[in-house]
């Protein structure tokens, strides 16, 4: 069945099922999305099917189309003038739309390849080993499932995760997945290497000193967020990933050819098209918190696909849950009488907890003075 307008899809959502029980059902199968894909269905369930406002895509043919910038980093670290180029688009990118592209960023081909290609080994290996890794005790060192808000969501994404934390402290090659352990392991260093980089950038960009980001340790947390997306018999039902904003400093994505990827901006989503070697770099949360409002922590989706499967890797730049009490507010240098500070201060995992506890809409409003 093509369901075709909004009355078809109202009619979907707001038919008489037992919710809870199919909930239920799906996670206790620990097959994810991808299980109900190899069973054979050639209908989205109803605990995916969104809500017609959810679905749309507004467009006003008088705006200008948001075009998401891609940067070349070629000379970043060897050629002043190439650096304060760099320096002065990351900024305009990071205050305009909090999304941007890099090339030539230091991170061979090869490795990016072979990372995406250790997701779909894990994903497409045997279901009865991926079972017993399925969990929704987020204290495990590694969690594997299907829609972290399963029981909490609206609806459910087209979409199962794996994730590990890789920094401050990495797991032991033991702890992770056979089928990317090594990769897992080279990506998350090379990646920890470039997020450096990247805040040495910003806070240039912000007028700091290199070392400013760095040095208040926002650099200190890595967690490595891989998705899969199977292909969807009805993708103009659900999403793969519905609209939020990352509750970080900082994301860096890597992700395959098939896109889907879109931005909110001024009311109309854009897409982030797929550019061969590149990696997507987002604003989060903390990061607009500490720039008192100067970078963009913007909001995105991603589309469900008929064509997939789709794979990325979300490197999240944050402690997130793990426990610390140093202080995170709006950066005093960047602080005037007509700058006055937007936010209170709060720790990393007070932030994180509000968002996993409170609500799904950003943290920021929450903290804001």
């Amino acid at each position: 069945m093509v369901v075709t307008n909004t009355a078809e899809v109202s009619a979907l959502v707001e038919s008489d099922y037992d919710r809870a029980t199919e909930l239920k059902a799906f996670d206790e199968s620990k097959a994810g999305v991808k299980g109900l894909v190899d069973s054979g269905v050639t209908k989205v369930p109803r605990i995916f099917i969104r809500p017609p406002e959810d679905l749309d895509n507004p467009t006003d043919p008088n705006k200008t189309q948001l075009s998401i910038p891609v940067i070349d980093f070629k000379g970043f670290d060897t050629d002043p003038i190439q650096r304060k180029e760099i320096i002065d688009k990351v900024g305009d990118a990071s205050e305009a739309c909090g999304f941007f592209q890099v090339i030539n960023h230091g991170i061979p081909d090869s490795i990016m390849e072979e990372m995406k290609n250790g997701v779909r080994r894990f994903y497409e290996q045997d279901n009865e080993v991926k079972k017993r890794l399925y969990t929704r005790d987020i204290t495990r060192s590694l969690v594997y499932n299907s829609n972290f808000d399963l029981y909490h969501s609206s609806a459910a994404n087209w979409r199962d995760t794996f994730y590990c934390f890789m920094a401050p402290n990495p797991l032991m090659p033991e702890e992770l997945p056979e089928a990317c352990r090594d990769v897992l392991t080279e990506y998350s260093k090379q990646v920890m290497k470039l997020g450096f980089s990247l805040f040495e950038l910003l806070s240039e960009a912000l007028s700091l000193n290199p070392n400013h980001l760095n040095e208040m340790d926002c650099a200190e947390g890595l967690a490595v967020v891989c998705h899969y997306y199977p292909a969807c018999p009805q993708p103009e039902l659900t999403l793969g990933t519905s609209k939020h904003s990352d509750n970080d400093f900082f994301t860096v994505l890597l992700q395959d050819h098939i896109g889907g990827l879109q931005v909110l901006h001024n009311n109309q989503w854009v897409d982030v098209h797929p550019v061969p070697g590149a990696l997507v770099v987002n604003i989060g949360d903390l990061l607009q918190l500490i720039s008192n409002d100067k970078f963009k922590s913007v909001e995105h989706r991603v589309l469900a696909n008929n064509e997939g499967p789709r794979v990325s890797v979300a490197c999240f730049f944050s402690t997130s849950f793990q426990p610390s009490s140093k202080l995170y507010g709006p950066i005093k240098e960047l602080l005037s009488e007509d700058n006055p500070p937007l936010y209170r201060e709060t720790t990393v995992k007070d932030f994180v907890d509000y968002l996993a506890t409170d609500g799904i809409d950003s943290p920021l409003r929450h903290f804001r003075l």
